[in-house]
């Protein structure tokens, strides 16, 4: 009986974080890119700093006809949204908060099991994209395709490198292992798992599969209301597993001052920093072009993971 309850428990937690988390990091970016860029609309909604734009988004997508092109394949075309979402909340059960099995469910296998499910994410990218019958979503869709294959294997190979200097492929395991001089000498690895990360999450400057200079909005082209509200609620679900296990992997988790008692609030805050320098980014680069995405990927990312994977080797053989 107590198991079960405090398996319902963990559940009905993660479900909470799932649910707050990603709408707060949707709510920040209007804010920072109003102040950096001058864009003061969010601003205003609700009074004090615009604290009702979010509720003003929520009612406005809520409100807005469904629509399904007519020569759409309807089923993919329905399920795309909740294939795209549901892979980071099972992602979200995995990641470790704090210490003392502060985590939704402990997986042997965490890294691998995190990794392999965050893989089928721009599925539904590519079912939105096929099924809207049309060829501006069917491109950035094939966009999504091409860029999954460039940058899943340099955030393998930085995870790899993590996984060699842990000993474990356990989340709480590599936590564990953490100490001070962890974040230099895996810093390489981090930059790129990072960097990866933020393209397979289509974030600028490698957001190419929507790139609505060129094709309109890719993928999500046809979608209208809460279906495309799922879409932008995967995307900011994506902001935040990208940054809780960057800080997991490379930041030491919930290591910090009271780890004990606060642990949990370590790994927010560092996951909340982390999420303040995505939205930067996307203020700050324009977007790559497709040729130099892919060139950044082959020549840039892969050997500097490589060089990581052996940087790890030699200290593993040197200091055991």
């Amino acid at each position: 009986m107590n198991d079960t309850l405090d398996a319902l428990l963990r559940l009905v937690a993660v479900l909470v974080v799932f649910l707050v988390l990603p709408l707060l990091v949707g709510q920040t970016e209007h804010k920072v890119m109003a102040h950096m860029q001058g864009r003061l609309g969010p601003m205003y909604a609700g009074g004090f700093h615009g604290w009702a734009q979010l509720v003003a988004d929520g009612v406005k997508f809520a409100q807005k006809e469904d629509v399904v092109p007519a020569d759409a394949d309807r089923r993919v075309f329905q399920l795309a949204p909740a294939v795209a979402l549901l892979p980071y909340l099972v992602v979200l059960i995995a990641i470790p908060v704090g210490p003392h099995g502060f985590v939704g469910e402990a997986v042997d296998a965490g890294l691998f099991f995190v990794l392999a499910v965050m893989g089928v994410g721009v599925l539904g990218s590519l079912m939105a994209g096929w099924a809207s019958a049309n060829k501006f979503s069917l491109l950035g869709a094939l966009r999504s395709a091409a860029q999954l294959m460039a940058y899943e294997l340099p955030m393998l190979l930085a995870a790899a490198s993590v996984a060699m200097a842990a000993g474990t492929l356990s989340l709480p395991g590599i936590v564990g292992q953490y100490h001070w001089w962890w974040t230099l000498w895996q810093l390489m690895g981090g930059l790129v798992f990072f960097t990866a990360g933020l393209a397979e999450l289509q974030r600028p400057p490698f957001d190419m599969p929507v790139a609505d200079s060129e094709i309109i909005f890719g993928a999500y082209t046809e979608y209208t209301g809460m279906r495309f509200a799922l879409f932008l609620l995967s995307e900011y679900a994506g902001i935040v597993v990208l940054c809780g296990l960057t800080t997991v992997l490379f930041l030491g988790g919930w290591h910090g001052p009271w780890a004990g008692s606060v642990g949990w609030l370590w790994t927010l805050l560092k996951t909340a920093v982390l999420a303040f320098v995505v939205i930067w980014l996307r203020v700050s680069y324009p977007r790559l072009r497709e040729d130099q995405l892919m060139k950044f990927a082959w020549t840039v990312l892969i050997p500097v993971s490589l060089a990581q994977i052996a940087l790890t080797g030699v200290v593993k053989v040197v200091t055991s």
